[in-house]
């Protein structure tokens, strides 16, 4: 069945944005922006209360499944999520969505051991998978095309303050109230956002849809696939029992990841013939499209090296708390909350969004440049400077390329398109942070032999220093945790050892940033295929909606 043949037989028969009333929009708004805060928040709340938790369930074996176990179910859901919700509508699946959300939220506080918190995070997942892209879809169904970017724009802004503001709930909530909270605190949000959705949103599924037509299969293939390649990547951030990280030979890296790609390309294979695939290949045609994937993949490499590792900084270099560190990066998500309402607001007020998006990514290559020179002295306002010119970079691919794709692709489809989108960004980011593992781990290692001597330590002392390797990376920014790593002989060295350390742990993290050099550059690469056109404004919809109304109409009858 050709492409065009397919979008005449499913295409919903609408004229473009919803007909509700700009005060029944504006609630359905305000219901999906909580909803996404909410889902946002949770990952920075939790990721602060993560040490008291794992402390009191006794399961610091266990730590990064509390959070693989929830990157794995809301990643491999975003798509499944996204066909359903064209299939079925939007706000049934946002409902269900939402709904397990909170009901892993619940679970999640009553918790007795990392087991069971283990699986209600996964739960929980299942549930955050409908979240976002649903939410960037409604926007597609109540806007036009020209009107859609600003309100893209403050899904990126919600998106950067959950971050700003994440770090403080969770602390305060742990140290005053109970970690238990942080996941309580999602019920009253969440309970408000349901009640607008139930009473206000519309659901406008296909016709003549139907259950039996779904791919499951490919579901399935989608599942098997994903699954093994995301704990691969996630391995590639952990250490084996020596302290070394795990290489990407390993059985539980590369094996994994391996094993995953064979299985997606077997699910390639299949959605070439489904029926109504949770992945429509043909959609790839597009060059709009492809493009689109491609560089927000790229933005996400970029963007998630810069914010996992920048606050690593500031503790093992600049001796900060992991409450500290999470808001000193407070400049790069004000310049990505800046550049994505700025750019949003812009795309709607000139109705194009090509040279936005080229412009976008001369700041992220600009911002990263500027990063591979940091220091352990580098001067504060100077590094907020950077990381302001870096967040305008990232800023714009958050609103942006949603405005692209929902352009490109016909009304039936903007759900699994804007899940794709959501997918692609989530995989570039464990794409990014795994190669960033790798890059800092051969980077330390290459820059402490220099560091240490250039502070004035013996050759001899190098050498014992350099064998510790990565177990240096940990106890760099506090004195106490080095002492007690160090032999007694060593510790009347501390001050010299602390900065040279401090100095190679800087000088490693800078040198991840070529990574994000690279992937700006790439990412510039993608938008300039991008096509200059004009979008759509309400006006324009419905004036096509009335020539296509008077051309389908029958004839007159000729009289006689």
């Amino acid at each position: 069945m050709s492409t065009t043949t397919r979008e005449q037989e499913t295409s919903i028969p609408s004229a473009g944005p919803s007909p509700l009333s700009s005060r029944a929009r504006w609630a359905v708004m305000a219901a999906i922006l909580l909803t996404m805060f909410m889902g946002s928040l949770d990952q920075t709340v939790v990721g602060t209360a993560l040490p008291r938790i794992v402390t009191d369930l006794s399961g610091n074996s266990l730590y990064s499944w509390v959070v693989t176990a929830y990157l794995l179910s809301s990643t491999i859901t975003v798509p499944i999520y996204g066909k359903f919700s064209d299939v079925f509508g939007r706000k049934p699946m946002l409902l269900v969505g939402v709904g397990l959300f909170l009901v892993g939220s619940w679970a999640c506080g009553f918790s007795q051991n990392m087991g069971e918190l283990i699986v209600f995070r996964a739960l929980q997942g299942l549930g955050a998978g409908a979240i976002f892209p649903i939410a960037l879809a409604v926007i597609g169904d109540l806007f036009s095309a020209r009107e859609r970017g600003r309100y893209q724009g403050l899904f990126g802004a919600v998106f950067g303050l959950s971050f700003i503001v994440g770090p403080f709930v969770g602390g305060w909530l742990t140290d005053n109230v109970s970690w238990r909270w942080v996941f309580y605190v999602n019920l009253p949000v969440g309970i408000a956002a349901l009640a607008v959705i139930t009473y206000v949103m519309p659901s406008l599924g296909r016709r003549g849809a139907s259950a039996l037509d779904l791919d499951y299969l490919g579901i399935a293939l989608f599942c098997l696939g994903v699954i093994p390649l995301l704990i691969g990547l996630t391995n590639k951030g952990q250490t084996d029992s020596s302290g070394r990280l795990y290489d990407w030979t390993a059985p539980s890296v590369g094996g994994l990841i391996l094993g995953g790609l064979l299985v997606l390309a077997v699910f390639v294979f299949v959605e070439w013939r489904a029926r109504e695939p949770i992945v429509p290949l043909d959609l790839f045609r597009s060059r709009d499209y492809t493009a689109s994937q491609v560089a927000v993949f790229l933005f996400a490499v970029g963007m998630f090296t810069a914010v996992i590792f920048l606050p690593r900084y500031y503790q093992a270099a600049r001796g900060d708390t992991a409450t500290q560190s999470g808001y000193e990066i407070w400049p790069l998500l004000v310049g990505l909350i800046g550049g994505s309402t700025g750019s949003g607001i812009l795309i709607s007020r000139i109705g194009r969004y090509k040279w936005i998006l080229v412009a976008s990514a001369v700041p992220l290559i600009v911002g990263g440049y500027l990063m591979t020179h940091l220091t352990a002295s580098t001067g504060t306002w100077t590094l907020w400077l950077w990381m302001l010119i870096l967040g305008l970079g990232v800023g714009p691919s958050l609103a942006g390329f949603t405005v692209a794709v929902q352009n490109v692709v016909p009304l039936d489809r903007l759900g699994v398109a804007t899940s794709n989108l959501t997918f692609f960004r989530q995989i570039g980011g464990s794409v990014g942070l795994a190669v960033a593992d790798t890059v800092f781990a051969s980077a330390f290692t290459n820059r402490l032999p220099n560091a240490l001597t250039s502070r004035g330590l013996p050759a001899t002392v190098v050498h014992q220093l350099v064998a510790q390797g990565q177990a240096l990376t940990g106890v760099g920014g506090g004195s106490g945790s080095l002492a007690q790593a160090l032999p007694a002989q060593l510790r009347p060295l501390l001050p010299q050892i602390e900065a040279g350390i401090q100095d190679a742990l800087a000088a490693a993290v800078a040198e991840l940033f070529w990574i994000t050099i690279v992937a700006g550059l790439l990412a510039l690469a993608c938008t300039l295929v991008l096509r200059d056109v004009t979008l759509r404004s309400g006006q324009d919809r419905r004036r096509e909606s009335l020539t296509a109304e008077e051309a389908s109409a029958p004839a007159p009858a000729a009289h006689l």
